[in-house]
């Protein structure tokens, strides 16, 4: 397999034969000229004797492919797959070639034949070769685009997990240990005293060590329901991890370790290139034989790419794309039928994320920025760090390149934008001469021009300069753009609406406490009311149902050649015990709910984990029906009487921001801004008592049938609508608002009362009927909205 794909590899459908016979390997058909060749051939082309046309693994420019080549010439494959691959270049058999390379040929790299080189599990002999990407894999292996530490603690506190609460950062998919210390292993000196600084205050967001997440058995889960959470996180959540190849279906094919991004696979999973031993009409391929990464790279990594997983959970990737999951699947396609799935979800088109978006000038028309274009290195592959959550890993902010109305980004100091309740110093962050931190000897290099700015965290962003009175980011895709800046709109009064001006340059309290997305992420993916039932009823045979464990599928360490039991197409991974099924109350996404993030900033928040879960036995009797977990810490910023409900809200970087921001009355007149609800939760509260829907006495409410059966089953400790985050009458909270950091919480009293404008239009209007005053204050006629903020503005400030 080249870096994902491979002959051999296992598979329900057979590529059709060439016409001139073949034999099965391993579930496919190799024609035989393509099975064996000479000694001669195998000396002069080495892999290409029988792999000719396929591409090489970087352009012919790339310093990289040199390196590759001239590592390889000296292991007796001048084309250099063993760097990567192993195996026997050598060698006249697929079986011989297909195999660890003789110790004559085995130098410091590869020592078998691994079909995926990227794999996480054998990485460090391939990509982190030492004279290739030394540090990185350690890094990801402690990251959590691998541990899945931050997904795993969330989604068990809504389960009531006692191990999961007070912010604890107990498991991860693996056992692992960081040994080092909290110094981190990349970055400028600024940067890891920041860090160390930042982990002092929060260690419990940085834990040091990992235990490998449990798997209860059925009799543990039947004995404790809530166990259950182990068994849903196991079978539905942890096929998105970097370990595990993941699932082989639509839209989710990809590789493993660094082949998860830096691998292509389209949607339908097809190999387009010109490998002859690769069928073209079998899914689970990769795209071509090529790394993407830079710009000379493959033009960088698809925004697709990432959402092979990232369209879960928070759904940041496919709302930056502008689509939301919905179950309908219409419109219906050319064909008459409903969508197709992709990530196994139908999508509705809403409005994608304005850094996503297309510039249409026909003079030169621009794609708009990938996810690594703002996501930098550390971002994505780590620190060396143990990161519990995405606050801890991730290292930029929006200030990083547009800055505020009053301050350029240079100007601003470390730490601006997510405070984390600390008082910032007032000495400006500057710039850096310098590109970058460890980073890769085969990124694109830029220059420094005045020189690149700067993260929030004090590292160098490789891609973005400044250069005079412009800042300019260099995309991946080869596109560049001028960065606006706030401060010169500002300045040179360039605003593209009153609104704009008044809420960032008027309005200080905006820019001091607020995420620039809490305004600028219009729309919001709300799934509200996740339901979870895990079944163990047996069959008819007497067997339990049982469904792929992703996490016991991942053969992790003991992976020799860095295959998981997975990992190969038309292989399911291992199974156990239960089968997971999900659904939601209802979906939204206008209007999000505002709350206080873990940096202590006002921001979107979204239903995420508003679990509601049912076991059933294996006898087919429930062990309980519709639980709502009651959390067992408190989010005292409230001075709550009672502690809220374990399942909840999310604060969230939405990623779907839009030039055009929500209005101030989306905030300052809308009920479930403030948290109260839709419609300040006046639907749908009936949630903890039965709903029968049959023929019914109504003179005494009871039904006429005596075979009468309850339509809607209640959920006994939900008394509020799933929006509702603050009980309007009591004014406390009603479910959990972040469980990762202590600072997330709803909004307090003291800031609903400071936000809250709905009704005050009564203040003139109610005197309407005295015809004596409006006739002093009002002009004849209907004013539209413009000439009535002018009439507002004049008497406020002509007092006429």
């Amino acid at each position: 397999m080249l870096f994902g794909v491979a002959v051999g590899c296992n598979s329900k459908e057979k590529a059709s034969q060439d016409g001139d016979g073949g034999a099965e390997v391993a579930g496919r058909v190799i024609p035989e000229k393509l099975k064996t060749t000479t000694a001669a051939r195998a000396k002069t082309l080495g892999c290409l004797s029988c792999h000719e046309g396929i591409e090489a693994i970087r352009e012919s420019s790339s310093a990289m492919l040199a390196m590759i080549k001239g590592i390889g010439a000296g292991q007796g494959d001048p084309q250099g797959c063993v760097v990567c691959h192993g195996g026997n270049p050598k060698a006249t058999t697929i079986d011989a070639a297909h195999s660890g390379a003789p110790d004559s040929l085995r130098q410091t790299g590869p020592n078998a034949f691994y079909r995926d080189p990227g794999s996480i599990w054998i990485a460090h002999r391939t990509c982190g070769q030492a004279s290739c990407h030394p540090n990185y894999v350690e890094r990801v292996k402690k990251s959590l685009m691998n541990t899945g530490a931050g997904m795993i603690q969330g989604n068990l506190r809504a389960w009531g997990e006692k191990e999961a609460m007070n912010y604890q950062v107990r498991w991860g998919n693996y056992k692992i240990e960081d040994q080092d210390g909290t110094k981190p292993i990349v970055g400028t000196s600024a940067y890891k005293r920041y860090m160390m600084a930042l982990i002092s205050l929060y260690p419990k967001q940085f834990p040091r060590r990992l235990e490998a997440l449990p798997s209860p058995s059925v009799e543990e889960v039947e004995g404790d329901p809530g166990k259950a959470g182990f068994v849903y996180q196991r079978q539905r959540c942890q096929r998105c991890h970097v370990g595990v190849r993941g699932r082989h279906t639509r839209g989710d094919y990809r590789g493993m370790g660094c082949s998860s991004c830096h691998i292509v696979y389209s949607n339908e999973g097809l190999y387009e290139g010109g490998d002859p031993t690769i069928a073209k009409n079998e899914p689970g391929h990769l795209l071509r034989h090529r790394i993407h990464g830079t710009r000379e790279a493959g033009g960088g990594i698809p925004v697709e790419t990432c959402n092979s997983c990232h369209n879960r959970g928070k759904r940041v990737g496919t709302s930056y794309q502008g689509v939301m999951s919905f179950p309908y699947g219409t419109p219906f396609d050319q064909d008459g039928k409903q969508q197709r799935p992709l990530h196994q979800k139908r999508y509705l088109y809403i409005s994608e994320d304005l850094h996503h978006q297309f510039e249409s000038r026909p003079e030169n028309p621009k794609g708009g920025l990938l996810c690594q274009d703002c996501h930098t290195s550390v971002d994505v592959h780590g620190d060396g760090n143990i990161a519990g959550t995405t606050l801890a890993q991730v290292e930029i902010e929006c200030e990083d390149c547009h800055g505020t109305p009053e301050r350029f980004p240079w100007e601003l100091p470390l730490g601006y934008g997510e405070e984390f309740g600390r008082q910032l110093s007032t000495k400006p962050r500057g710039l850096s001469k310098k590109q970058g931190l460890e980073t890769s000897q085969f990124a694109t290099e830029y220059r420094a021009l005045d020189g690149f700015l700067l993260s929030t965290r004090g590292n160098p962003l490789g891609n973005v300069v400044k250069d005079r009175d412009k800042v300019i980011l260099h995309s991946a895709t080869g596109n560049d753009f001028e960065v606006p800046l706030l401060k010169q709109i500002n300045h040179s009064k360039k605003w593209r609406s009153v609104e704009g001006m008044v809420s960032m340059s008027q309005v200080k309290a905006h820019v001091d406490r607020m995420e620039c997305y809490a305004c600028h992420s219009t729309w919001v993916p709300q799934f509200y009311g996740r339901h979870a039932r895990v079944d163990f009823t047996k069959d008819k045979a007497g067997a339990v149902p049982e469904s792929v464990d992703w996490l016991a599928s991942a053969t992790g360490p003991e992976s020799k050649d860095g295959e998981t039991a997975e990992s190969k197409l038309s292989t399911s991974g291992i199974k156990r015990p239960g089968k997971v099924t999900t659904g939601y109350s209802y979906l939204r996404w206008e209007q999000p709910i505002l709350g206080i993030n873990g940096e202590g900033r006002v921001t979107p928040i979204m239903a995420s984990d508003q679990l509601v879960y049912s076991v059933v036995g294996r006898n087919g009797v429930a062990r309980t029906v519709n639980r709502t977990p009651e959390a067992a810490d408190t989010q005292k910023a409230l001075g709550q009487r009672t502690r809220p409900l374990a399942m909840g809200m999310s604060p969230v970087q939405p990623h779907s921001s839009q030039r055009k921001a929500r209005t101030c009355t989306s905030c300052h007149s809308t009920p479930k801004a403030l948290g109260y609800g839709i419609n300040g939760g006046v639907f749908q509260n009936r949630y903890d008592q039965s709903v029968i829907k049959d023929v019914i006495d109504q003179r005494t409410g009871k039904p006429l049938s005596k075979q009468t059966v309850v339509q809607i089953t209640p959920i006994l400790d939900l008394k509020w609508d799933w929006s509702t985050v603050i009980d309007p009458k009591t004014g406390e909270q009603t479910q959990t608002v972040g469980g990762h950091w202590p600072l997330a919480r709803g909004l307090n009293k003291e800031e609903r009362d400071a936000i809250d404008r709905d009704g005050e239009c009564m203040g003139c209007h109610r005197e309407m009927s005295n015809e004596k005053l409006w006739s002093q204050v009002a002009t004849k006629g209907r004013l539209k909205a413009q000439e009535h903020i002018k009439l507002m503005n004049n008497l406020l400030k002509n007092g006429r």
